[in-house]
């Protein structure tokens, strides 16, 4: 049954919230100061109609919003939205403490600027579904448009259908991540069963059909007909297979510039959890670079890419899990610039260890501002001064934001 309800503020996925006598009501794809009416299930709701819409209501730019689960605030006007991302980062901050003051604008994201999708798939009685799954729910809703992503992604999304129906062999969904790459789509998929050598070889022959740049299945390589490139900076990286990328290169870009601005004064500069060089290998043009990272592979793709890179300085690297055993403040005292770019767990174990050092720049990247915050209260008990946060939007139109902080350190008098 629906009952009527008014929206009084955006929680932070995006939510509109109402407040009722039994504690708050979540209902997705409302705005403040609307009246709706809603089906309520426990805490959260189904949006059933708009009776009083926010002057900030537009409308979506996508037929398939509210149903794929992609997007959550689509209908929500720009300027008002950017405002919304910004204060995210802002009330992550002031919940640690921390002065609000130094956080700048939010780097906006352009539309058709996503470069990696990760799509769901399922073979039904009536074919193979593509999407993305439904809001909080197992259900795949087959897309035919995308306005977030590169058109290069969209125009393929046929092609992609078909390969995916090419390589299923399990009655349960699987993922297909998709990027775009210099060198063409890389797709690199999870889950979708053991593949026979006849649908091997039909796959493999679609893939150099397609044009496509490499198939993986469960990180292994179906087949590569060219190695999916990317540019850190000049340098260019073969990916392997599943390799972590920012969503957009405008944001990578964006983020590598003012980690870049903040640390170009420093001649020896370590990159922790540096994943296949997207900042080290852009440092590397004035500074020397340790890059500290995890996994195998993408360490490798960074190695492989300042070896045979010109015109950039010393690179090193060092396989290591920074969350068992992170960097001491002693092994950290030989650098006088460190950027560090965690997965949204942050790094408190090794925000510990920086706090305790001498490295005079430091630049934090994060896509979780709770984490940062933590993250950064460490560092300021430790010493640091903050400069600066810039909050950068990558998940256009979701409920995520990024966040570049710099801080300092005053040299000690010895």
């Amino acid at each position: 049954m629906s009952a009527r309800f008014t929206i009084r503020k955006l929680g932070s996925q995006g939510d509109g919230i109402a407040e009722t006598e039994s504690g708050d009501l979540f209902i997705p794809f409302t705005l403040p100061g609307e009246t709706v009416t809603a089906a309520r299930e426990r805490d959260r709701a189904t949006l059933m109609a708009v009776l009083e819409a926010s002057p900030l209501r537009i409308e979506p730019a996508c037929r398939h919003f509210t149903e794929c689960g992609g997007c959550a605030l689509q209908h929500f006007e720009a300027e008002a939205y950017r405002q919304w991302k910004r204060e995210k980062v802002v009330h992550a901050l002031k919940g640690k403490g921390i002065e609000c003051e130094i956080i700048g604008e939010l780097v906006a994201c352009a539309p058709q600027s996503r470069r990696r999708v990760v799509l769901a798939a399922r073979r039904t009685e009536t074919g193979m579904l593509l999407g993305f799954n439904r809001h909080l729910s197992p259900e795949i809703i087959s897309i035919s448009e995308c306005p977030i992503s590169l058109p290069e992604i969209v125009a393929a999304l046929g092609q992609l259908r078909a390969l995916a129906e090419l390589i299923c062999a399990t009655t349960k969904s699987f993922r297909m991540a998709v990027t775009v790459t210099g060198s063409g789509l890389d797709i690199a998929v999870h889950d979708s069963g053991k593949l026979g050598e006849h649908q091997r070889r039909i796959a493999s022959n679609f893939v150099i059909a397609q044009g496509f740049a490499r198939l993986s299945i469960d990180d292994e390589i179906v087949i590569e007909p060219r190695k999916p490139v990317v540019m850190f900076g000049s340098v260019a990286v073969a990916l392997p297979p599943g390799a972590f990328l920012q969503a957009t290169e405008a944001a990578e870009r964006s983020m590598a510039e003012i980690v870049g601005g903040h640390l170009k004064r420093a001649k020896k500069v370590a990159d922790l959890f540096a994943g296949c060089g997207s900042f080290a290998l852009r440092l590397a043009a004035k500074s020397e670079v340790h890059a500290v990272e995890g996994d195998a592979a993408a360490l490798s793709a960074l190695d492989r890419g300042s070896r045979f890179a010109t015109g950039i300085k010393r690179v090193t690297g060092e396989r290591r899990d920074l969350f068992r055993r992170p960097l001491t403040f002693k092994e950290l005292n030989t650098f006088d610039g460190l950027v560090f770019d965690p997965p949204r767990a942050g790094a408190e174990d090794q925000s510990k260890q920086i706090a305790r050092s001498d490295v005079p720049f430091v630049a934090a990247v994060s896509c979780n501002p709770v984490t940062l915050a933590r993250d950064l209260r460490i560092l300021i008990d430790g010493g640091y001064a903050l400069k600066s946060v810039t909050p950068i939007d990558q998940f256009l139109w979701s409920s995520h934001v990024e966040a570049v902080a710099l801080l300092e350190k005053p040299k000690r008098r010895r």
